[in-house]
């Protein structure tokens, strides 16, 4: 093996280092994003409704994206939703900058 190659085994060695490395950041980031956009609509949840200890938001992720499911209690439905609706697209509003920034899909689904 010639030096040339030897070279050229080490800058594909170094390139498939880095390609991991961006993966796993991007990984990461993903992941503290999906997180963020769950307390920001938990947070929202709770300063509106007036039991806030029935709220409970959960997360799925499937191919499209992230679903982050909220539950709120029967008689706060109402405020969660707002007026035609402005309150939850307005959350889901945020929740889709944040996913933008992360380079992923968010939906907001309210039970």
């Amino acid at each position: 093996m010639n030096e040339q190659e030897t070279l050229n085994e080490q800058e594909t060695t170094n390139e498939q280092e880095t390609t991991n490395e961006q993966e796993t950041t991007n990984e990461q980031e993903t992941l503290k994003a999906q997180e963020t956009m769950k307390e920001l609509v938990e947070y929202i949840a709770k300063s509106i409704v007036n039991l806030p200890d029935e709220v409970e938001v959960t997360e799925e992720t499937d191919e499209q994206g992230v679903i982050l499911r909220l539950q709120v209690a029967d008689e706060d439905k109402g405020r969660v939703i707002g007026k035609q609706g402005r309150i939850a697209g307005a959350m889901r509003t945020l929740l889709r900058v944040k996913a933008a920034k992360a380079g992923t899909r968010v939906t907001l689904e309210i039970t």
